[in-house]
């Protein structure tokens, strides 16, 4: 399955009708404020991403999910699983992310679409762990994660940016589908 609907998104395989959008929404200041050193991303950037994000689909059976709105078809961002290159410590891990636009902050779609990747990572992937890393002063996706039932596991720094983040994690005995 690489396609799934939720109340009010659909979130699917990545198309080049994405390209300029998820651009724009790298290109907010406040979205990528949380992201790696905060830096946005050009359009460049943004497609050598999406060529990324496909390629571990055809790596790992799971990737990042274009999220789109079911009611007009926009795209308002992405969430998904991937394996988080920057952090080595937790290489052998899969990680639950998302980016939505500023737009469509304060809605419920982050909620709504990290719940429908959670149980597509526990239920159809069948991974026994899932983990999400955030800067530590993220309360935004604090809330979010707090919502899908994952704890906060421990603190470290960012290798590169030397930030503080925190690792979350949920197990499929915690998962409460």
């Amino acid at each position: 399955m690489t396609e799934i609907r939720t109340p009010r998104l659909i979130l699917r395989r990545w198309t080049d009708d994405d390209l300029v959008p998820l651009a724009e929404i790298n290109a907010d200041p406040e979205v990528m404020r949380w992201i790696g050193d905060g830096s946005v991303r050009d359009l460049d950037e943004t497609a050598e991403d999406i060529e990324r994000y496909e390629e571990e689909w055809d790596d790992e059976g799971f990737g990042l999910f274009a999220v789109e709105l079911l009611a007009s078809g926009e795209l308002i961002g992405f969430a998904g699983l991937s394996v988080p290159e920057g952090l080595p410590e937790l290489m052998s891990e899969v990680e639950i992310s998302w980016r939505l636009g500023r737009p469509f902050w304060g809605q419920g779609y982050a909620s709504e679409a990290t719940h429908a990747v959670l149980e597509f990572a526990l239920q159809d992937r069948g991974l026994d762990r899932v983990v999400a890393v955030t800067h530590i002063s993220n309360t935004a996706a604090e809330n979010i994660l707090g919502k899908l039932g994952m704890s906060a596991e421990r603190e470290t720094n960012h290798p590169v940016f030397d930030v503080p983040l925190r690792v979350h994690a949920i197990d499929l005995t915690e998962y409460q589908a």
